[in-house]
C-alpha cells in the first residue's frame, strides 16, 4: 500500500515510528485468547524504520469514550518516548485516514501531515466531504493527495497541501526476474490483472472479454475482496476454462507475475469513486513494459499516450488485439512505457514528501538528489 512505500523510504531522512493497529481488547484479555502473553514490542525492520506493535496493555477500547482517549494517548507516548530514545528532537504525526484525527488532541508534536490516499466515502456517487474530515484537513500542518480529482476535491481547504502521486518501485518492476512456476503452466497469451479482484472492477466485461478471446488465457494475481453484487458475474468468470485464478501472493513476487503477462488491464468500472483513485498498479504495468489497456478514469486519462483506453467491449477486444501486435511491443513503445513509470518511482516521490516534512518544520531545504539522508 502507499503507506508502507512512503514510510519506510521516508526512514532514509528521519527516524519514523509505524504504530500497528492495536487488537480489540477481547483477543488479549480473554480466557484463552491467542494474544493473551502480547507485550508491547518495537522491531526495527530497517534501517531507521521501527514497527510498534502495542500489546495487551495498549488495547482498542471502545467504550467508554475517556478510557479509549487514555489507552490510545499512552500508545501516541510510548511511540513518542522511543523515537526520543534514538535522538529525534521533533515529533511529527502523520496520518492516513480520518479516524486516526484524535492523535492531534493526544499528544505534543511539531508538525501533522494528513496523507488523503483513497476516497474515503468509497461511494459510486459523488458525496460531499465529511465534516469530520474537513476538521483533520484543517488542523493538519500539511496535507498530501494522491490524485488530480482528490486535489480538486479536498484541495481548497488547507493550504498547505500537495498533490504527490502513487508510484511504483521502479528497480523491481523493471529489472527480468524468472517467471513463476505456477504461471509457466499456463499458455500464452496472457491476459493478466494484478491486484485484489473486487467490486470496482467490471467483472461481467472479463468474463465477455474471456469468452470472446478463448485462445488467451487470462489470469488473475491476487486475493478476492469486496465483490458484494457481483457474486454471480465472479461465478461466471472462474467457470471458463482459460480463466486463471493464482491467488494472494507476496508482495516480493508480483514483478515476476507482471513482467510474464502479455497484456495488463484495469477494468474498472467509471463513476465518482474510481475517478478519484490512482491504481498503484498503473506504473507497476507501466514499468515492467507490458501493454496497458484501461477503463477512462480520470487517472489514467493523464497517460493515455501510453496506456491504450478502452470504454466498451468492442473497444476492448480492439485494444486487446492491438496489444498484442508487433507495433505494440518494439524496444521503443517499451521504453516508451518504462520511461514513464521512471519519473513516479517511490525514491523520487518520497524525496519530495521529506521536502514537505522540511518545510513544515522550518528545516534546511532538501535538494534534489534523492541519495540524500539524515
Amino acid at each position: 500500500m502507499p503507506r508502507h512505500q512512503v514510510l519506510i523510504r521516508l526512514a532514509r531522512y528521519f527516524n519514523v515510528v509505524w504504530i500497528d493497529p492495536p487488537k480489540a481488547w477481547r483477543e488479549y484479555w480473554y480466557p484463552g485468547a491467542k494474544s493473551r502473553r502480547e507485550r508491547q514490542a518495537f522491531r526495527e525492520i530497517a534501517p531507521g524504520f521501527t514497527v510498534m506493535s502495542p500489546g495487551r496493555m495498549r488495547p482498542l477500547v471502545y467504550r467508554p469514550a475517556w478510557l479509549n482517549r487514555r489507552v490510545t494517548a499512552r500508545m501516541l507516548h510510548d511511540a513518542q518516548t522511543y523515537l526520543k530514545s534514538r535522538g529525534a528532537n521533533r515529533v511529527v504525526l502523520y496520518l492516513w485516514r480520518p479516524k486516526f484525527a484524535q492523535a492531534l488532541q493526544l499528544l505534543k508534536y511539531d508538525a501533522s501531515i494528513y496523507h488523503v490516499d483513497d476516497e474515503y466515502s468509497f461511494s459510486d456517487v459523488e458525496q460531499p466531504n465529511d465534516a469530520r474530515e474537513v476538521q483533520l484537513l484543517r488542523a493538519a500542518d500539511q496535507v498530501i493527495v494522491h490524485s488530480q480529482r482528490l486535489l480538486q476535491k479536498k484541495g481548497g481547504i488547507n493550504a498547505h497541501t500537495a498533490l504527490i502521486p502513487n508510484g511504483v518501485n521502479y528497480h523491481a518492476f523493471s529489472t527480468l526476474q524468472a517467471e513463476p512456476p505456477d504461471l509457466a503452466t499456463i499458455s500464452k497469451p496472457r491476459i493478466g490483472y494484478i491486484g485484489v479482484v473486487k467490486k470496482q472492477l467490471d467483472l461481467l466485461l472479463l468474463a465477455r472479454l474471456a469468452q470472446a478471446r478463448a485462445d488467451c488465457s487470462f489470469i488473475f494475481v491476487g486475493p478476492i475482496g469486496n465483490i458484494s453484487g457481483k457474486e454471480a458475474a465472479l461465478a461466471e468468470l472462474r467457470a471458463l476454462r482459460n480463466v486463471h485464478f493464482l491467488g494472494c501472493k507476496a508482495v516480493d513476487e508480483l514483478a515476476s507475475y507482471t513482467q510474464h503477462m502479455d497484456v495488463c488491464l484495469m477494468t474498472y468500472e467509471i463513476n465518482d469513486y474510481t475517478n478519484h483513485i490512482y491504481p498503484l498498479k498503473l506504473h507497476e504495468y507501466l514499468a515492467a513494459g507490458r501493454p496497458t489497456i484501461a477503463s477512462p478514469i480520470a487517472t489514467v486519462l493523464e497517460h493515455r499516450d501510453v496506456v491504450t483506453l478502452a470504454d466498451g467491449h468492442q473497444e476492448w477486444l480492439v485494444g486487446i488485439d492491438h496489444a498484442l501486435s508487433p507495433a505494440a511491443n518494439t524496444p521503443q513503445e517499451i521504453e516508451r512505457r518504462r520511461s514513464r513509470a521512471r519519473c513516479h518511482d517511490w525514491d523520487t516521490l518520497v524525496h519530495d514528501i521529506a521536502k514537505l516534512f522540511n518545510a513544515r518544520l522550518g528545516l534546511a531545504p532538501l535538494g534534489d538528489d534523492v541519495t540524500e539522508t539524515k
